[in-house]
């Protein structure tokens, strides 16, 4: 597993463990050069949205991670660029309005499982 798998797995499992809604992992590798990984998930809440910022800013400074940016407005939408990995994380509405799987489609949609192999 290289480190940008690992790095999204991290991440996946962060927001998994803070029962983030739809978690989609999407590898932009091959179609951009800003990241490996974008790693998308809403909440159904401000507040789940800003504890699902949380774990993940938590769980990816634990592996080792340094944040290389935060953007966004708490309790809607937040980006956490991690470098080769992006997390986005939304509240149903601005998730909705983004709609990020349809505009990085040309990605490949990845299954957990197979970031482990």
């Amino acid at each position: 597993m290289n480190h940008a798998d690992k790095m999204a797995l991290t991440a996946y499992r962060a927001l998994d463990e803070k029962k983030g809604r739809d978690i989609r992992i999407i590898r932009i590798a091959d179609i951009s050069v800003i990241a490996d990984y974008f790693v998308i998930v809403d909440g159904g809440s401000s507040s789940q949205v800003n504890a699902l910022v949380d774990n993940v800013e938590e769980k990816m400074h634990l592996a080792g991670y340094a944040i290389k940016q935060r953007e966004g407005r708490d309790g809607t939408w937040v980006l956490l660029d991690y470098g080769d990995v992006i997390v986005h994380v939304f509240d149903s509405e601005n998730r909705s309005f983004y709609n990020l799987e349809h505009i990085w489609s040309d990605g490949q949609e990845m299954d957990p499982e197979a970031l482990q192999a």
